[in-house]
């Protein structure tokens, strides 16, 4: 009996420290690991130094057996983290996600608070998709069916690319090279600066609305879905909503999910194997990309 509590007494005390030294991301890419689901895919390159200026690197996941020329859907996910924490390394449980949905999925890290302030995070977004322009088909994907997603800051900077073109015009990013974005809990509309992270973040560019997603809302966006938790305290769901009134009212493709009961934190965590059943994003967010990154659809979108 001794022993046994002393092995149990060991455990809870390695728990404990785990939870408490391990950031939330990375607690649930451990447990996300050895929950069963999401077989048949793998990390094809890791660590992929996509600009040289900066160093900053690269992932990306895929079904396994692709290999170059296979022409499959791509994702390029920023995860979140108020741009100041995060890695690419704690995210492994959504390149999975999307790959065993069939896209080869691109996760980007970018430089972040207090090292560099807006817009340095989304200017290393701009360059990992001339990364993804450039070298995607030497990994099965096909660059002509890109899509972007992020999640809290990761979709503050995913829908700044989508939306404002100078971004990806500055580093040589083709035309129409964003087929398709969504959202997840992002802050699109969060004037004035009134979080300890968004002022930090945003408070010495000279032109606020400049760092606004809503203030490139236009008829010519691509495709976008927008996604919040309803009891989102963080990013409050208004930021989604009134992103989703203007691209409607503009005539933009674009669809809204609210999640009943769901805060900032579990709209990520809906994207890990055990947690998929308190909401659909997995499956509503890769439906949506793959009808918008369809051959047929990039074609047809060429001429938009």
């Amino acid at each position: 009996m001794k022993t046994i509590l002393i092995v149990l007494g060991a455990l809870a005390l390695a728990l404990f420290a785990f939870t408490r030294l391990t950031p939330p991301p990375n607690q649930l890419d451990w447990l996300n690991a050895v929950w069963p689901g999401d077989g048949g895919v793998s990390r094809v390159a890791e660590g992929v130094v996509f600009d040289e200026k900066t160093g900053m690197k690269l992932d990306v996941w895929a079904p396994e057996g692709t290999k170059a020329g296979d022409g499959k859907p791509v994702l390029v996910f920023f995860y979140g983290g108020g741009w100041a924490h995060g890695e690419r390394a704690h995210y492994g449980f959504v390149g999975k996600a999307f790959a065993a949905k069939g896209f080869v999925v691109v996760m980007p890290d970018y430089r972040k608070v207090p090292d560099v302030r807006f817009p340095a995070f989304v200017e290393d977004g701009a360059n990992a998709l001339r990364w993804v322009q450039d070298n995607v088909a030497q990994h099965g994907g096909d660059p002509k069916r890109v899509g972007l997603s992020g999640h809290s800051a990761g979709a503050h900077i995913a829908m700044l690319l989508t939306l404002d073109r100078s971004w990806l015009d500055k580093v040589g990013v083709a035309q129409g090279f964003v087929r398709a974005t969504v959202g997840l809990s992002g802050p699109y509309d969060f004037l004035p600066f009134d979080s300890r992270r968004s002022i930090a973040a945003m408070n010495q560019w000279p032109r606020p609305i400049e760092t606004q997603p809503i203030a490139y809302a236009s008829k010519g966006s691509p495709p976008i879905m927008v996604i919040t938790g309803a009891s989102d305290d963080t990013v409050k769901p208004r930021n989604a909503i009134l992103l989703a009134q203007k691209l409607k009212q503009l005539g933009t493709t674009v669809e809204f999910r609210a999640y009943n009961d769901l805060g900032h934190e579990d709209i990520a965590m809906a994207l890990s194997k055990p947690f998929r059943g308190r909401a659909p994003v997995l499956a509503e967010a890769s439906a949506f990309l793959d009808k918008h990154l369809k051959v047929e659809t990039a074609d047809a979108d060429q001429g938009r």
